[in-house]
């Protein structure tokens, strides 16, 4: 079983990573991009903005198709469509070209966001499920940490160009690994076809669920959370810090890193302390590092290492939650999993996204207004979290044992 999660973790983790990995790698080059096409800040970070939404909006799309045709199917036509997008943005002579390369990228990768962890419910349940999505989010992991150093790898080499070259190399990297080692996991007679009906009685159940909806936007905030940083960071660090481009991409890393670390630890706590524990306390962490830190910065208290080092611990107490709200969320909806993580992936997405734009007119390189839409995040998500639980019945508090 061990080998079997092992596996599973490492072939969709690696395909998880695409949606991540095409925004962190670009991410040193936004101010160059700029320069380059001519754009101020604000326009700049539509790129991510723009992303986001694509991405959320299509895996309302992905997931029906995957319960309909099988898992392998939608990846593939996803993947290529990702290629696509990344042609484009290589070859963008001004901003317009370059956003409509970024929604194609968005669209196609929307469908490794989605279908795997369709896949992972397809083979595992309960703490399996929690051990897989954390092992997943374990090579994940590599994204944050690499994909920027990457990127200024790249721009040392040559232009912003590059950056988005090496992301069609991912992409068909990706195919290859879609086609070659992932399994087909929805057997024929499992599928749900396609039609408007049908999904809409299935969004009718879903979204009556509170358990399902309140995991979905405590998800959303959290990623929100992560969004805004990235929207933010790399003008904040090289601007108002004085980083360099690799520097920029190293504190990103270290920033990315508790989340990761903490994701790993999220299984085993849910067997000791119970799932609503391993939700409800992180939660209530997350919200109180974040608004010390909006309280520290205001003060005029925000150095670098302060904002580095309580953002590595919000991050850690929102890597404990996430990979136990989604699997909480869609537990119940096995038969509908391809649309409810589709669902749930929509809600952050197109959360995460309308964060960033109602934020962006106020950023302005200093680090005040990102650790304010930071703690603002955090706070929902918190408020969310503990409203919503009240109603959850007490046995789902219980600790979860080794699965038979």
């Amino acid at each position: 079983m061990h080998a079997t999660l092992f596996r599973s973790a490492l072939v969709l983790g690696l395909l998880s990573a695409i949606g991540p990995f095409s925004i962190d790698m670009y991410l040193p080059a936004m101010p160059e991009i700029g320069a380059s096409l001519g754009a101020s800040e604000t326009a700049v970070q539509l790129t991510i903005t723009l992303y986001l939404l694509a991405f959320g909006v299509s895996q309302f799309l992905w997931g029906p198709l995957a319960d309909a045709f099988g898992r392998k199917p939608p990846l593939v036509a996803g993947i290529l469509l990702f290629i696509v997008g990344s042609v484009g943005c290589a070859f963008a002579t001004d901003l317009d070209w370059l956003l409509a390369g970024r929604v194609v990228q968005g669209i196609g990768a929307a469908s490794v966001g989605v279908v795997p962890r369709a896949v992972a419910r397809d083979r595992f349940t309960g703490v399996e499920a929690t051990k897989l999505l954390a092992m997943m989010m374990l090579v994940i992991a590599v994204s944050p940490m690499l994909a920027p150093l990457a990127g200024s790898v790249a721009l040392l080499s040559g232009s912003w160009r590059l950056i988005f070259a090496l992301l069609v190399a991912v992409g068909i990297m990706s195919l290859l690994v879609t086609v070659l080692a992932l399994p087909e996991t929805l057997g024929v007679r499992d599928r749900v076809p396609v039609n408007l009906r049908s999904m809409a009685a299935g969004c009718r159940v879903l979204l009556a669920d509170p358990v399902f909806m309140s995991l979905s936007f405590v998800s959303a905030f959290g990623f929100a959370s992560f969004f805004v940083f990235i929207a933010a960071a790399a003008f904040v660090y090289t601007t108002h810090f004085g980083l360099s481009q690799t520097g920029f991409s190293l504190a990103f890393a270290v920033n990315a890193l508790g989340f990761f670390a903490a994701s790993q630890l999220s299984a085993a706590a849910t067997q000791r302390f119970g799932v609503m524990a391993m939700v409800r306390w992180p939660l209530v962490a997350f919200a109180v590092v974040t608004l010390l830190l909006l309280a520290l910065v205001a003060a005029g208290l925000g150095s670098l290492p302060v904002i580095m080092a309580l953002l590595f611990c919000a991050n850690a107490a929102l890597g404990l939650v996430m990979p136990v709200a989604f699997v909480m969320a869609i537990e119940e909806h096995g038969e509908i999993a391809g649309l409810a993580s589709s669902l749930a992936g929509t809600i952050q997405m197109v959360t995460g996204s309308l964060v960033v734009t109602l934020m962006a007119p106020f950023f302005d390189n200093t680090p005040l207004p990102m650790v304010a839409a930071i703690a603002l995040c955090g706070t929902l998500a918190a408020a969310i979290g503990l409203l919503a639980f009240r109603r959850v019945p007490a046995a789902a508090d219980a600790p979860r044992g080794e699965p038979a």
